[in-house]
């Protein structure tokens, strides 16, 4: 227990304290703070300067790590909230298989594919961490909530994890509010306790239908609120992650899909409140390379 106060102590004053090493022209990023506890400079970067001692903090039970502007995640943990994605039409079990070998190889969260590659998926991710993540009804969720029920038993039977359905749009458009939560309840409940993401399609909503698709997904029991399904003319924004995370609340997740195609778009949505991202371009922006057109 001394060791851990030891590092609150020293965690508290680098965040209490002034941007010291900023205004000394010292680079962040560097990988080992070389400062005592004599000798630190309050500059708030310990997340990345001093990633072991961080991690024993939070292993020793802290939920929280204290930080200041420049203090982002290192690259290892912003690839654990990557759903790795693949939904084009031209997938093929070669591309398939590729995806699945670059999620091992980055540790991405899941691999991100059609219902028809979930059986290959799983048993090329068998033993590993990374989760098989699926759509129903996509892309445009204008099929029963009895056949996306359907369709969502069925990925699971193959070896989903996790379940991405895209909300009834119309019926959010025509204000049939009961039967955009009772198409969302039917996938919560046949997805039997694994994580349902709504795709509620950002792009095609005003604020006000925003708002009220976050407000049924979260009353119909689903996990998370995604923006986009890569399809529907538009991808994720910084403000709408913001509006989704006011209206969810701190503990309900958040997806950021479509157009996110740089570290820096990865981190802007991040900020904004994005506890998930889905990417095609997750290689990419792991790397720090150039991305083209995409998901």
């Amino acid at each position: 227990m001394a060791e851990f106060d030891e590092l609150i102590d020293r965690i508290t004053r680098n965040v209490m304290r002034r941007l010291a090493e900023e205004e000394s022209g010292v680079i962040p990023g560097v990988t080992i703070c070389p400062a005592t506890d004599s000798e630190c400079t309050a500059c708030g970067l310990c997340i990345v300067k001093c990633p072991t001692e961080v991690e024993k903090v939070v292993a020793e039970g802290a939920e929280r790590i204290g930080a200041t502007i420049g203090a982002r995640p290192p690259k290892e943990e912003i690839a654990h909230t990557i759903d790795h994605t693949y939904l084009k039409p031209d997938a093929s079990p070669e591309k398939i298989t590729q995806l699945c070998e670059e999620a091992k190889k980055y540790n991405f969260a899941s691999v991100c594919i059609n219902p028809g590659y979930v059986s290959l998926s799983a048993k090329l991710l068998k033993g590993t961490p990374v989760k098989v993540t699926t759509v129903i009804g996509f892309p445009l969720g204008a099929t029963t909530s009895t056949a996306k029920a359907m369709e969502t038993r069925d990925a699971i039977a193959n070896g989903a994890d996790e379940i991405d359905m895209v909300m009834n749009i119309g019926a959010l458009k025509a204000k049939n509010y009961d039967l955009v939560k009772k198409d969302i309840e039917a996938v919560v409940d046949a997805a039997n306790g694994r994580t349902v993401k709504v795709i509620l399609e950002t792009a095609l909503l005003t604020q006000e239908e925003k708002i009220k698709a976050c407000q049924i997904a979260k009353e119909a029991g689903a996990d998370f609120v995604k923006t986009s399904t890569g399809f529907g003319g538009g991808g994720a924004t910084a403000a709408d992650i913001a509006l989704m995370r006011r209206i969810v609340g701190p503990i309900m997740g958040i997806k950021a899909s479509g157009g996110i195609r740089t570290l820096e778009d990865v981190q802007t949505m991040i900020k904004a409140g994005a506890t998930r991202i889905g990417a095609s371009a997750s290689v990419a922006i792991i790397k720090g390379t150039s991305a083209g057109a995409g998901y």
